[in-house]
């Protein structure tokens, strides 16, 4: 167990040395009391306590400071308590939770299911053969949706390809449509467009964009989901794109007009 989990004392003790972390070096006992919701006399006691072990230093009168040794404490304990809310809401929260997905082929409530992800959505098949499996809470019919909970494994899914067209604004002059977007866009799974220009540009290569707004968010959480994705957008606006696909973790390619 995590150590500021184990007791109310180390609980409380962590929150103390934050505090000070925080509030420093002029440090209102008072304050830290009515924030952590002990008794001035007990921040006393836990400030005694922090000196003794070295993670605190008295500079003064009410003045501390958190030593190095202080910080790197305060380090761990909140890595220790991160990994394990990770591990609560990932591993635990995570198997009881209850999903959708489409069955591959009909189901029955309470039968193993194994999981992928083909065009972005989750779906389900009969047994345990998948790297990820589930239990199925509901019935389904194939092609139907079907509740998923108990879920282990993980999915094998490679992120898709984002490539990013940018055109010049219209005030820079009418934006042609740029050398190889029709094939690109022809292989990709969902064509994405931001600004009228980048509507216009790809009609006239006779490519009709499935987003024409938000375009970034949405080629984020589509590649993330392992589409492939075309991008067409005006250069005044493609921050709002690779800004959205950075944010994602995603590598993306820059085609120019």
């Amino acid at each position: 167990m995590v150590d500021v989990l184990d007791n109310k004392r180390a609980a409380t003790k962590f929150r103390v040395l934050a505090e000070i972390a925080e509030r420093g070096p002029a440090v209102n006992q008072g304050e830290i009391a009515e924030a952590v919701g002990v008794t001035s006399q007990a921040v006393s006691e836990y400030i005694r306590e922090l000196v003794e072990e070295g993670f605190v230093e008295k500079e003064a009168r009410s003045r501390y400071r958190v030593t190095k040794e202080g910080v790197d404490w305060l380090f761990q304990q909140a890595a220790d308590v991160r990994r394990f809310a990770d591990h609560v809401t990932e591993d635990v929260l995570g198997s009881v939770q209850e999903d959708a997905a489409i069955a591959l082929a009909p189901i029955e409530e309470g039968e193993p299911v194994s999981l992928s992800i083909r065009d972005g959505l989750l779906h389900a098949r009969p047994g345990e053969s998948g790297p990820a499996t589930g239990i199925a809470t509901t019935d389904a019919e194939a092609g139907g949706v079907v509740g998923v909970t108990g879920f282990a494994g993980i999915i094998d899914l490679a992120p898709g390809s984002v490539t990013v067209y940018q055109l010049p604004p219209i005030r820079s002059g009418s934006p042609d449509a740029p050398d190889g977007l029709t094939a690109d866009c022809g292989a990709a799974d969902l064509v994405a467009a931001e600004g009228v220009e980048a509507v216009v540009a790809l009609r006239e290569a006779d490519v009709e964009p499935d987003v024409t707004f938000a375009a970034g968010d949405v080629a984020a959480d589509a590649a993330g989901r392992g589409l492939d994705v075309v991008v067409v957008v005006t250069s005044d606006l493609a921050g709002r794109v690779t800004d959205a696909l950075r944010d994602a973790g995603l590598a993306y390619e820059v085609a120019e007009a």
